[in-house]
C-alpha cells in the first residue's frame, strides 16, 4: 500500500521510540532531551503482509523557548497534509498537559482519522490512568509501552484494517492500465532521470536543467516504441535526510517513496564520475525493502577519461561489493546525450519484471529443496535439530515460505545458501529475494 502516514504529539513523549518499534528500526535518534527530533524521519511498516510509509516529526511546542519551535510546526504541518492518517502520542504519567491540548486541536482539524495512543503504560497500575485521555473524545485509544511493544500489535491491527475498509491503493491503481509494467526512474538530484525519459521518449516532455533538484514531484508516461509498453516514472531526486530541510524537499522524497511503492521495477541511476556514494545505497535499500525489481544504470560513463578494456569489469565489481550480499543485479553503463545503451536498460527492465512475476510450482520446490536440505542440513543451535518440511511461495512474489519445526535457530547464513541455491536454480537477476521461516 503507497500510504503515508505520520507521528505527533508533544516532545518527550515517546514519538521516535514508537517509530522505531513500528519500523523495527534504529533509525529516529531516541534521547530523554525534549526536542531531540526537529526534522522528520520516514521509514517502513510492515504487518501482516501489508505495509505503509510512517513519518516521525519533531515534538510540539508552543511559546517555548525554543528556537527551532516555528520551523518545527512547519514541519509537523506538512507531515499532516502529506499524510492519510495520524497517530497522537501522549504520554499516560504526564497526564492531559496544555500542550497535548493543542496537539489534539490540530490533528481535529486535519479531518483525517486519528489513532490515539497513550503510551508508557509499562504496569497494570498505569492501566488506571489512561482514562483520563477519553476528555479527548476520540472514539478509541491504544495504551501501549512502546519501549516493550506492548498494545502495538492492536494499533497496527487497526491501521491495517482501516486502510483496507478505505481501498487506499484504489486510488494509485487507477493511475495505470493494469498489466503494463511501471518502472520508476530514481536517485539522487541531478544524475539524469528526467534526460533519459526524454532521450527515450524522443519529446521533452520533462523539464531538464542544470539545477540539482529540478524535479519536483514524480510523474509517468506511457511509453510505447521498440516492442516495450511500459509506465515510465520520473521522480525527484533523494537527498540525504540531513539536507531534507526545505517544504518542497520533503514533497519529493516522501513521492519518491511513493513512486518505488508503486512500481514494479526501479532504474537507480548514479553517476559515473561521482561513483556509487551513501545516498545511493540508501536508495537501494529501500528498493529492496520495497520487495521491487531492481536494474543500476551508470549514467555520464561517457565522461569517464582514460577508460580501459576492464574499466567496466572494475567498476561493476565495486559496486556489487558495496550492495552486498545481493549482488545479483544487473550493471548497466550509459550516456544520454550519446544515446548509448539506453533501449538496453528497457530491455532488461521486462526480463526483470517477468522474473518478478514468475511463479514456482509447489511440487518442484519442495522436490529440489527438500533433497538439498537433506544433503546440506542447516546446522544443530544448542543440540537441537532443525526439520524443514515444506517449501512453498507466496503467490507470484519472490517471497518463499519454509515450514520448520524451530524456525527461531535457522541463522542468516544457511538463509543466505538457501538463497544463493535458489538463485543457481531459477532466474531471479534483479529481484529481492525473502526466505522466510516459519513454525510448522
Amino acid at each position: 500500500m503507497s500510504v503515508v502516514g505520520c507521528i505527533i504529539g508533544r516532545p518527550n513523549v515517546g514519538k521516535s521510540t514508537l517509530f522505531n518499534r513500528l519500523t523495527e528500526s534504529n533509525e529516529a535518534i531516541v534521547d530523554a532531551t525534549p526536542g531531540v527530533t526537529r526534522d522528520r524521519h520516514y521509514g517502513k511498516v510492515e504487518w501482516n503482509d501489508s505495509s505503509f510509509t510512517i513519518i516521525d516529526t519533531g515534538g510540539y511546542m508552543h511559546n517555548s523557548d525554543d528556537a527551532f519551535e516555528k520551523y518545527i510546526h512547519r514541519q509537523i504541518q506538512l507531515a499532516i497534509n502529506e499524510s492519510r492518517f495520524l497517530i497522537f502520542v501522549v504520554d499516560v504519567k504526564d497526564g492531559i498537559t496544555d500542550w497535548d491540548k493543542d496537539v489534539a486541536q490540530l490533528v481535529r482539524k486535519s479531518n483525517k482519522p486519528v489513532f490515539l495512543v497513550i503510551n508508557k503504560v509499562d504496569n497494570s497500575a498505569l492501566q488506571n490512568h489512561v482514562f483520563e485521555f477519553e476528555k479527548f473524545g476520540f472514539k478509541k485509544y491504544y495504551p501501549i509501552s512502546a519501549i516493550s511493544g506492548s498494545g502495538t500489535g492492536e494499533l497496527l491491527d487497526d491501521i491495517i484494517n482501516w486502510l483496507k475498509s478505505e481501498n487506499i491503493n484504489e486510488e494509485y491503481e487507477e493511475l495505470f492500465e493494469k498489466d503494463i509494467p511501471k518502472i520508476a526512474i530514481v536517485g539522487r538530484p541531478n544524475v539524469g532521470k528526467s534526460s533519459l525519459i526524454n532521450a527515450l521518449a524522443g519529446e521533452d516532455n520533462h523539464i531538464v536543467s542544470e539545477i540539482a533538484g529540478t524535479t519536483r514531484d514524480s510523474s509517468h508516461t506511457l511509453f510505447n516504441k521498440f516492442n516495450h509498453k511500459f509506465y515510465l516514472i520520473d521522480t525527484a531526486g533523494l537527498r540525504k535526510k540531513s539536507k531534507v530541510i526545505d517544504d518542497i524537499e520533503f514533497y519529493s522524497t516522501i513521492r519518491t517513496l511513493k513512486a518505488i511503492e508503486m512500481s514494479d521495477v526501479c532504474v537507480l541511476m548514479i553517476d559515473a564520475q561521482q561513483g556509487i556514494e551513501a545516498q545511493d545505497l540508501h536508495i537501494f535499500q529501500n528498493i529492496i525493502d520495497n520487495k521491487k525489481g531492481v536494474v543500476i544504470a551508470v549514467n555520464k560513463w561517457d565522461l569517464i577519461d582514460n577508460k580501459k578494456t576492464n574499466s567496466t569489469k572494475e567498476f561493476e565489481d565495486f559496486i556489487k561489493k558495496k550492495i552486498a550480499p545481493f549482488r545479483d543485479v544487473p550493471i548497466i553503463f550509459t550516456s544520454v546525450p550519446e544515446k548509448q545503451r539506453l533501449v538496453k536498460i528497457l530491455d532488461i527492465c521486462k526480463d526483470v519484471y517477468a522474473h518478478r512475476r514468475q511463479k514456482i510450482a509447489t511440487h518442484e520446490l519442495n522436490e529440489y529443496f527438500l533433497n538439498l536440505i537433506h544433503d546440506f542440513p542447516p546446522p544443530a543451535i544448542k543440540g537441537k535439530l532443525i526439520k524443514i518440511k515444506y517449501i512453498t511461495q507466496v503467490n507470484d512474489t519472490p517471497i518463499f515460505l519454509f515450514f520448520c519445526n524451530l524456525p527461531q535457530y535457522v541463522q542468516e547464513s544457511y538463509k543466505r545458501f538457501l538463497e544463493n541455491k535458489l538463485r543457481e536454480q531459477y532466474t531471479y537477476t534483479g529481484i529481492p529475494v525473502f526466505i522466510v521461516f516459519k513454525k510448522k
